[in-house]
């Protein structure tokens, strides 16, 4: 599914995130699996990851950041009428995560919605949230990706325990009439491959049970393999097909903020894309694969670090659990 530019557009009006104080580094790894920095990095790229405190929830670390994308947008809680928080790691079950974050942020107005599409749920949310705006149906959303990935993180598996961190990123969407916003998104999934990435136990399908928990069904399981294919195939084929619904060319985007999952991965989308690596945004070195949230949080820190500036074009490119992917072309 697609949808294309248009003149009236969604547009970002104010970003923030969030990461934990903690930074557990691959030295620290390397006492708790067998595993080396040099084995870490090689195949992941990455060199620390943030760890939210025991007391710290998914929707704790969602309202810092949405606190500091509504200072930064110049809105009230109370002016916020949706708000989306796209994780795969909620707070629990029900009530969704975007309530908790309403309750804690004072967004009295708001309606609240959970969106779970794995890593890409950022951009499926932001996607989500942009329809309800051009309707007219709510004037002003937040939409969030968060993620306590230490929670459902398996620290016995050392092909796996390395790779994730916990962070949130938050973006306030608001119309806009003057040229800036999303041009192009573009969406996929493919149920077939839900084998290749998942968390087995704790839903209908296995409830939690001493078998479950025996068997550690309660973690995230992830063939790596299978799962590098196919995310570098989609996350290409989606960003070559939201620029050309978006009527640009590679030329003309200043930067592309992929999923920070790991540095091959993304090495091989550039390759196939054929951009050099001044163009790629890429921080999964200090913070690891934060699933839903690292689109954000990389957004964000680009835009703060000056890689990203007023009237830039921009591609946003994600590939998760699902299989799930998508690809944006937005003007900053």
């Amino acid at each position: 599914m697609s949808t294309t530019n248009t003149t009236r557009r969604v547009a970002i009006t104010g970003i923030g995130s969030y990461l934990p104080e903690r930074i557990l580094t691959n030295a620290e790894l390397e006492k708790m699996v067998d595993t080396t920095n040099e084995w870490i990095v090689t195949r992941s790229g990455i060199r620390e990851r943030h760890i939210a405190r025991d007391d710290q929830a998914t929707s704790d670390l969602a309202a810092e950041a949405a606190r500091r994308a509504l200072a930064n947008a110049g809105v009230k809680p109370e002016e916020i009428d949706l708000i989306i928080v796209a994780t795969l790691s909620p707070d629990m079950p029900f009530p969704n995560t975007a309530c908790f974050v309403q309750n804690l942020i004072g967004a009295k107005n708001a309606t609240c919605i959970g969106l779970e599409a794995a890593c890409s749920g950022f951009l499926f949310a932001v996607d989500a949230a942009s329809q309800y705006l051009l309707t007219g149906r709510f004037k002003t959303a937040l939409v969030i990706g968060a993620e306590k990935l230490s929670s459902v993180t398996d620290w016995q598996d050392r092909a796996t325990c390395v790779l994730f961190g916990d962070g949130a990123g938050a973006v306030v969407l608001r119309v806009s009439e003057t040229g800036e916003g999303i041009l192009s998104t573009v969406t996929g999934s493919d149920g077939s491959l839900n084998a290749l990435l998942n968390i087995p136990g704790g839903g209908s399908r296995n409830p939690a049970s001493a078998q479950t928990l025996e068997k550690r069904m309660h973690f995230m399981k992830m063939e790596g393999k299978e799962v590098f294919k196919h995310a570098v195939r989609a996350m290409s084929d989606a960003a070559r097909k939201a620029l050309e619904q978006a009527g640009l060319t590679m030329a003309d985007v200043a930067c592309v903020v992929p999923h920070q999952a790991n540095m091959r991965i993304v090495e091989a989308i550039r390759n196939r894309l054929d951009v050099g690596p001044e163009k790629f945004f890429v921080n999964l070195d200090k913070y690891g694969n934060m699933s839903a949230a690292s689109i954000p949080v990389a957004l964000d820190e680009a835009i703060r670090e000056g890689r990203i500036k007023k009237g830039d074009n921009v591609v946003l490119v994600a590939f998760g659990g699902g299989f799930t992917w998508g690809a944006m072309a937005v003007r900053m």
